[in-house]
């Protein structure tokens, strides 16, 4: 009979956490029932997750779970794995804006929600409004969504029509068309990385039509790739000023934040 330590020791990838999906008990409780015998259906399971992570579905679709920040969230393949790198917009918007205010704030482009939703977990009195082309993605949001949070339907500002905002923030597609680094995502949905020849198509549409979008003295808060930001500060230095650029917490560049000029 095959043990839980018997699975441990065979060397296949994240056995650990598929143990733990499988059996429904903890790393813990893993380690000091090393002799348990998963029973037939148990083992049915485990193999069937085993075969699903050996082919390279990410541990995130098949748990449905992944950590952000402060909370967990649902993901599907309909929406994009959270990254850790993503947390420093959080951390921008958390210093950006004065807790006791109420601001208007529009996440583009929301995916699972893990922007507005830890925005607006974090500062209830904010008034978030976030944004997908994907209903499927939408729908895997408002599950997430812990606060009343606006959502709207449609391709960048195409969902906000006549709206206006205090602060307008995106994780956008921005990796360019062919780069080697999408053979290790092909299980996520490419409409969320892939952004044209230079990786700038979705970034290019949402400053340029930013400004309408923007009060008076508003910001744009993008993330990027490590290699864009030069031209990102040139794209945005017809109708923005005070432009501050961030470092991830792999000292990658990642984030831009800038203020519309007065008219």
């Amino acid at each position: 009979m095959v043990t839980i330590q018997d699975y441990f020791n065979s060397g296949i990838i994240d056995i650990a956490l598929l143990l733990s999906l499988a059996l429904n008990k903890s790393h813990a409780q893993l380690i000091t029932h090393y002799d348990y015998q998963p029973n037939n259906e148990e083992k049915t399971q485990l193999n069937q997750l085993i075969k699903q992570r050996q082919s390279g579905t990410p541990f995130a679709y098949l748990s449905g779970t992944k950590g952000f920040y402060h909370l967990n969230f649902k993901v599907t393949p309909s929406t994009l794995i959270p990254r850790p790198e993503t947390e420093l917009l959080i951390d921008i918007v958390l210093d950006l804006f004065d807790e006791n205010q109420t601001y208007e704030i529009l996440d583009l482009g929301t995916g699972s929600g893990i922007i507005a939703v830890t925005i607006s977990d974090k500062n209830p009195q904010w008034r978030l409004t976030a944004t997908d082309f994907s209903m499927d993605a939408l729908n895997i949001a408002r599950q997430n969504a812990k606060t009343n949070i606006n959502f709207q339907l449609g391709s960048w500002f195409k969902a906000t029509p006549n709206q206006t905002f205090d602060l307008i923030i995106s994780n956008p597609p921005y990796i360019k068309q062919g780069d080697p680094h999408l053979n290790d995502l092909g299980f996520e949905p490419q409409s969320a990385l892939v952004s044209g020849k230079n990786g700038l198509d979705d970034i290019r549409t949402i400053i340029d039509n930013a400004p309408q979008h923007l009060n008076k003295k508003g910001y744009l808060l993008l993330e990027h790739g490590f290699d864009q930001q030069q031209e990102i500060m040139w794209l945005l230095s017809h109708d923005f000023f005070k432009i501050k650029k961030f470092k991830d917490y792999n000292q990658q560049n990642r984030a831009i934040l800038a203020q519309i000029k007065e008219s």
